[in-house]
């Protein structure tokens, strides 16, 4: 998939936002939602989107519109900071399927990191338990 294309509204992000696809969600207000990664590289993976945007990618978003989301990025990031406890956390946004997007709306992912922990790869391995991920969502939602 090239860098630029136009917009798919049948990605999953934009299902989601429709409501046609559940989540886990973290946080919502009217400019972004915060939800867990179904397939997660770490416990606590978390997405950060744009709702009113069809922007595949960071090169793609309104100029104008970056600011207020990397806010509740940043707001999200925090959050997770105080309900898990990492040592680190990596927040990455990839732009185009050669830099490893999958899922072609805009979205930054929150990583919460351990020393020595081991990080899955991006888009493999297996699908997280809900119910787990709601565990882990009520104790950053705690934190929002």
């Amino acid at each position: 998939m090239t860098l630029h294309a136009p917009y798919d509204p049948d990605n999953i992000f934009a299902k989601i936002l429709r409501g046609e696809m559940p989540c886990v969600k973290v946080f919502e207000d009217d400019l972004a939602l915060a939800f867990m990664d179904v397939f997660p590289q770490v416990e606590g993976h978390t997405l950060v989107i744009p709702k009113q945007e069809t922007a595949r990618n960071l090169l793609d978003m309104p100029t104008d519109k970056l600011g207020a989301l990397i806010t509740r990025v940043q707001s999200v990031a925090q959050a997770v900071e105080k309900a898990l406890q990492p040592d680190g956390i990596v927040v990455t946004q990839f732009n185009g399927a050669a830099a490893g997007q999958t899922v072609f709306h805009l979205h930054f992912h929150i990583l919460p990191r351990r020393e020595g922990e081991r990080v899955g790869a991006h888009a493999s391995g297996g699908m997280a338990d809900l119910a787990e991920l709601e565990t882990i969502a009520a104790k950053i939602r705690a934190e929002m």
